[in-house]
């Protein structure tokens, strides 16, 4: 039986597709969905007239993507999780764990199905995963997994590189070291003077 796709069905075809079905899939599935008509010579003349709107729709649905894709590009992604001696996780990371942290640290909603973590993520470090956005756009997503309390310890290491690179210079190293005594005596140098 042919029959018109009003909607994406999964493993068959895309909005617009005319397709050869088993009657009862049309039937049973299809027709009472309203995600198919049949393929009668009006329907066949109705959609060559609304195939300009499906064509627009599905470059704005690409656009999209690819805009998507542009923000989660090589944007680094950290994921807590408990870790063991060695590395090794109590448990592993799954699909939704990165969907929530993408929706959390990029402000990125991404459905949990379309990541493909290659196995399950099991060890702390970088792990390099596919995120399957629309269609054949796609983009690789490195996530870094470090252990609960981890990534306040990321945070602060620019703050301790600054301090380091402070350090080198003992004039302002002094100053600083006397600004966070004084801070924590809960004074100013100017009451000290």
């Amino acid at each position: 039986m042919k029959v018109i796709l009003l909607s994406d069905v999964k493993g068959r075809g895309k909005e617009g597709d005319v397709i050869d079905v088993a009657r009862g899939f049309a039937t049973n599935y299809l027709l009472p969905r309203n995600m198919a008509v049949l393929a009668t010579p009006g329907n066949i003349k109705q959609l060559e007239a609304r195939m300009h709107n499906i064509h627009k729709r599905e470059a704005t649905k690409r656009a999209e993507a690819e805009n998507l894709a542009a923000q989660v590009s090589g944007k680094p992604l950290v994921v807590e999780a408990k870790a063991g001696e060695g590395g090794k996780l109590f448990g592993s990371i799954t699909a939704g764990m990165v969907a929530d942290a993408l929706a959390a640290q990029l402000g990125v909603d991404v459905d949990r199905r379309k990541l493909d973590l290659h196995g399950h993520i099991k060890n702390l470090g970088e792990h390099t995963i596919d995120v399957r956005i629309y269609e054949d756009v796609k983009v690789q997503l490195v996530v870094n997994v470090v252990p609960e309390g981890g990534a306040a310890a990321l945070a602060e290491r620019p703050a301790a590189v600054a301090e380091e690179s402070l350090a080198e210079e003992p004039g302002i190293a002094a100053e600083v070291a006397e600004e966070e005594i004084v801070a924590s005596q809960g004074g100013s140098n100017e009451d000290q003077a």
